[in-house]
């Protein structure tokens, strides 16, 4: 290899998954689609199958080749998952064999060959060991064990190495002019970041929270900032990541939000970046559902003209997109997939491996039933770059990613379903439910649970039979709506097994007898932060921001195991004199004191704060029932204003219609009842005059529930905080962060709780909260007044 040409790496597994793939999208329950979760579920077995091979299998084998090709050399690299070395009594060399194990839900009788890209990789393994060892002769073996049974049946076959390498070559051949464009754009894209510039005037601290992005890629560190809006934070942390890109300090960026609003914003400042000469491409993965063009998301050959014959025609389609220079927004991605006939989805996740920039919600990287395995699953350091968006989500998120839960009741329902078709799924479900019903017994409200083991072994049973039931019906043509109804519990199984194999000290199990009548057993895991940890680990650095990130200390327990990480608070740039922060006095929200007096009190405060200046403002409340008790007393209040009622179930029309109203020049006010943590608390992006003052009733602290006992237990001195206080308090910042969004916004806050007085809630405000000031019901319009007459700074 010449001094400073360029390498590409790729794994074993992505180059034949990559270039043979073929055939259709069938996301029906087929022995396919199990397995590849399988090795979530069996990775005890798989080492256990490793140690029972005797002292000539060495195990995890590494390994990897250097393919010179024209101005560049191509290195692949994998792990096999065994080499067996087979001597004479006198030490020669006899035999040497590749060993790839693959963990299978299905019968093994079905199985007759082994899989095209599970040999594949086999191949690539078998080539690379017998060049480097100079072999002549060197033989493979498959190895497919059944998770439940622990039943092996192996393939062995024998290859000359002649013959390896001419397959090998062949195969690379076929990659190397997806490596050569790649690299050309590269080039390219590389030149332009040399000369970008700062698309902006920076904002006062704004080049020193750049500056910080940079230094932690730089070292390969985590950053967690608390950034008040208005700083520019988006741009302050795209920019350096971009910028460190250029320099060889990552590969590809990961823009994680929370919400489709965030996504919107990530587009804008690629847009800006671009306009000012960068090329780059950034690709947006939009949920499945909102892309299909189909009616209904069935992504099967026989109700899905795209899914028929896809991976036989979705490498042409993304080469001449990235060949003739397309962009990789939603309307190209549609355009593209209408022309090639393939799935618009799957087409943009093929395009994301080519993609610079992928904006995406976090489960696209975090979550193991979601996470985006032609980036995530070989584990390892990828030196990809996650900038976490609105990161105070995560918490919650990881927690719902991480957890997993069974019902009874759909234990049965599935069992009613298939009574009198299939005797031993039968069995296996009354089985399962006798599990249950001894867990049941014992639980009046809920209970902690030490282990689920027999459970889940209950569980793994079932999880064969379901899908032997499910290939059989398949194979046999039967469409009487079966496997329809029956899926949910199999996917619910599948999840509570991977999550099971997860199951440490961050974890709490305990049954529940819910409301409803429904018995649950929960894996909940209390802690995501090393579960985060594993898939942070695959990337060069990681910049947790959000407006909202206090305490700090809370969010890094909670998203990161490493002690060191960096954290910044980035100063606000929002002039004081331009926002009014009131605690108002003798309002509580504590169920001991709700009753109409204090509704009626709650809705005077909004009517007098609405009475010191016309223009839109919006009231938030922690439940549906205290803000609907307050709207009833508001409207007899008789003010003459416009009044919306945010409802439990608005479909994203109804949510557009409901802002609009803000977009409107209004003649008059407008007043917008909302509820805290909700669709309208976070994300929306109302600047100037459309929203001038977030009346914020309550403290925001979540109901009392069992999970929320669980975590306050669990962390013990600091439970109340970990479960209610800092989870409330996030949403009260958030909601008030609705009505500052620019440093020429004015508004106000008005705090309406006795708790925001004390001093356990006061030191979890903002720095720039530091001069709020206490009203009263007769003082709060003089006061308003009065910040209203100011000139805006």
């Amino acid at each position: 290899m010449e001094s400073g040409e360029k390498v590409v790496r790729i794994s074993v597994r992505n180059l034949v998954e990559f270039i043979l793939k073929e055939g259709d999208i069938d996301n029906r329950i087929t022995a396919g689609t199990a397995e590849k979760d399988a090795m979530l579920m069996g990775s005890r077995l798989h080492r256990k199958i490793q140690k029972s091979m005797g002292l000539g299998y060495q195990a995890e084998v590494s390994l990897k080749i250097s393919v010179p090709c024209q101005g560049f050399t191509l290195r692949v690299e994998g792990r096999a998952d065994g080499i067996i070395v087979d001597e004479t009594s006198d030490g020669k060399l006899q035999q040497v064999t590749v060993d790839e194990i693959k963990g299978v839900l299905r019968n093994l009788e079905q199985i007759q060959k082994p899989a095209g890209v599970h040999l594949a990789q086999a191949k690539c393994y078998a080539y690379i060991y017998g060049k480097e060892k100079e072999l002549e002769k060197i033989s493979i073996q498959m190895t497919y064990c059944h998770l439940d049974t622990e039943e092996i049946r192996r393939f062995k076959e024998e290859y000359t190495l002649e013959d390896l390498k001419s397959w090998f070559e062949e195969l690379v051949h076929r990659y190397e002019k997806w490596a050569r464009l790649q690299i050309e754009w590269e080039q390219m894209r590389d030149e332009t970041i040399r000369n970008l510039k700062f698309p902006f005037s920076y904002r006062e601290g704004q080049f020193n929270l750049a500056a910080s992005v940079y230094r932690t890629i730089a070292r390969k560190k985590k950053l967690f900032i608390q950034a008040p809006t208005g700083t520019g934070k988006t741009m302050a942390v795209l920019y350096p990541a971009v910028r460190a890109m250029g320099e060889g300090l990552g590969e590809k960026i990961f823009y994680l939000t929370a919400r489709t609003i965030t996504r919107t914003v990530a587009e804008q400042a690629f847009f800006i970046l671009k306009e000012k000469g960068l090329k780059f491409r950034s690709v947006t993965l939009t949920a499945k559902e909102k892309i299909c063009f189909c009616e209904k998301a069935e992504c099967n050959p026989q109700a899905c003209p795209y899914a028929k014959g896809h991976f036989d025609r979705v490498n042409d389609a993304v080469y001449d997109l990235l060949k003739n220079g397309g962009g990789m927004g939603r309307k190209e991605i549609e355009e593209q997939a209408e022309k090639f006939q393939v799935c618009p989805f799957e087409f943009a996740l093929e395009l994301s491996v080519w993609a610079d920039g992928i904006i995406c919600d976090y489960n696209y990287v975090f979550d193991p039933n979601a996470h985006l395995k032609r980036f995530f699953a070989d584990g390892g350091n990828n030196h990809y770059l996650f900038l976490v968006d609105e990161a105070h989500n995560l918490v919650e998120r990881g927690r719902e990613m991480y957890s997993a839960s069974l019902y009874k009741e759909d234990v049965l329902e599935v069992k009613r379903i298939v009574k009198g078709k299939d005797k031993k799924l039968t069995r296996s479900l009354e089985s399962m439910n006798k599990a249950f019903l001894e867990l049941k017994r014992e639980c009046e409200n809920y209970q902690i649970l030490d282990s689920v083991s027999v459970l889940a072994l209950k569980a793994m049973n079932l999880l064969t039979e379901m899908e032997r039931y499910l290939e059989e019906q398949r194979e046999q043509g039967r469409q009487d709506g079966t496997e329809e109804e029956i899926l949910p519990l199999f996917f619910g199984l599948r999840s509570f097994l991977n999550i099971h194999d997860l199951l440490d000290k961050n974890y709490v199990i305990y049954s529940e007898m819910q409301s409803d009548g429904r018995f649950m057993v929960k894996l909940f895991c209390v802690n995501p932060a090393e579960n985060l940890q594993k898939c942070l680990e695959q990337g060069n650095s990681t910049i947790f921001f959000s407006a909202t990130l206090l305490p700090i200390q809370y969010y890094k327990s909670l998203l990161s195991v490493v002690q060191d990480d960096y954290a910044v608070y980035a100063e606000s740039n929002f002039p004081e004199t331009n926002r009014s922060v009131l605690l108002a006095e003798g309002i509580s929200t504590k169920y001991t004191s709700r009753g109409e007096e204090m509704y009626s009190r709650i809705a005077e405060y909004i009517g007098k704060t609405i009475d010191s200046k016309t223009g839109n403002y919006m009231a938030f409340f922690p439940s549906y029932r205290l803000m609907e008790a307050v709207y009833e007393k508001f409207l007899e209040l008789g003010k003459k204003s416009e009044v919306l009622l945010q409802s439990q179930y608005m479909d994203e029309e109804e949510r557009e219609e409901f802002l609009k109203k803000f977009e409107k020049k209004q003649g008059g006010t407008l007043v917008a009842f909302c509820v805290m943590g909700g669709i309208f608390s976070e994300g929306i992006d109302l600047t100037q005059d459309r929203l001038i003052g977030a009346m914020i009733v309550g403290t925001g602290i979540p109901q009392v529930c069992n999970e929320r006992e669980i975590l306050k237990q669990y962390f013990g001195a600091e439970g109340f905080d970990y479960a209610y206080l800092y989870p409330g308090m996030n949403k009260v910042l958030q909601s008030a962060g609705r009505v500052i969004r620019t440093e020429k916004d004015k508004g106000v806050i008005l705090l309406m709780d006795e708790r925001f007085q004390s001093p356990h809630y006061r030191r979890m405000f903002p720095r720039e909260w530091s001069d709020c000031r206490r009203c009263t019901m007769e003082n709060v319009t003089e006061l308003l007044t009065e910040f209203w007459k100011k000139d805006p700074t």
